[in-house]
């Protein structure tokens, strides 16, 4: 799933190419993505790019005065930037793994794509973007918030770490795989619990969360669209990297799976080298 670093390199790359260039058409391939019906997609068409911008991990696109194409890109959707189109046909319902394509004066524009058969990227064309329910409840930007803030809102949820740092209500922006990293460099439990964290583990945290998601986001913005999920692999520690080394210690990458997701873990940098038993209420096994 596209996170922090990726939905900021990707507005960063529209805020270059596509910020200033006028909408020729706006199509719907996927009904079910789009889900508002007012403003029309039909009132995009003619109206310029004027910015491109984030909230947590929705991205922004501002159209005219007024408009805002707000996209969540789920588990697999992703921006496809075309530098030109094969066809000038309008696409057809069900266009495969294309659920809106924009075009733009140029000749260019980008596809709003989704793999795999559970659809759930979802888009936006509203007036504010605090009409997006996801975004009207997202806590403060990762990245926007001291370390108090960050403290009081990380003890203000009762739960286990890596729960908490992924609930966009406490803040927006964080998910899965930096969630692994930011805890990997923190040395702590993805289980641990949030009531018992210290001030010096908070101020840690804090440091880790500042550093891992700084660190990406200059990793990735300047790259293109094609190239930021092969980036994100490349920089990380334990995060799908199951099987293989701690880069920092040595020890075998571990994983525990849920239902439909799963978390890696360095037994020796995290969890005082005791694994983690694999199973949806895991605790350390004594």
């Amino acid at each position: 799933m596209p996170e922090l670093p990726e939905v900021e390199a990707l507005a960063a790359y529209l805020r270059e190419r596509a910020v200033g260039h006028t909408v020729e058409r706006f199509e719907v391939s996927s009904f079910s993505a789009l889900k508002t019906y007012d403003p029309a997609p039909s009132a995009v068409a003619g109206l310029t790019i004027t910015t491109a911008g984030r909230h947590g991990k929705f991205l922004d696109v501002g159209l005219g005065p007024d408009i805002h194409l707000v996209v969540h890109l789920a588990r697999a959707g992703w921006l496809h930037y075309r530098d030109s189109f094969k066809s000038p046909a309008p696409l057809k319902p069900g266009s495969g793994p294309i659920a809106i394509r924009v075009r733009l004066d140029d000749g260019s524009g980008f596809d709003l794509t989704e793999a795999g058969t559970q659809k759930s990227l979802a888009a936006y064309l509203v007036r504010d973007p605090a009409e997006v329910p996801g975004v009207a409840r997202l806590g403060p930007d990762a990245l926007a918030v001291d370390r108090d803030e960050f403290a009081e809102r990380i003890r203000g949820r009762n739960g286990q770490i890596k729960g908490v740092l992924t609930d966009q209500e406490v803040l927006a922006g964080i998910g899965n795989a930096y969630s692994d990293e930011i805890l990997h460099v923190a040395k702590m439990s993805p289980f641990a619990l949030t009531g018992k964290l210290t001030d010096e583990q908070l101020t840690t945290l804090f440091e880790a969360t500042r550093q891992v998601e700084t660190d990406a986001v200059t990793r990735s913005v300047g790259q293109k669209a094609a190239e930021l999920k092969g980036e994100k692999r490349a920089g990380m520690r334990v995060h799908a990297r199951t099987g293989l080394p701690c880069p920092v210690c040595g020890d075998t990458v571990r994983e525990v799976s849920f239902a439909d997701k799963s978390l890696q873990y360095c037994p020796t940098c995290q969890t005082g080298g005791k694994p983690l038993a694999d199973r949806r209420m895991s605790k350390l096994i004594r």
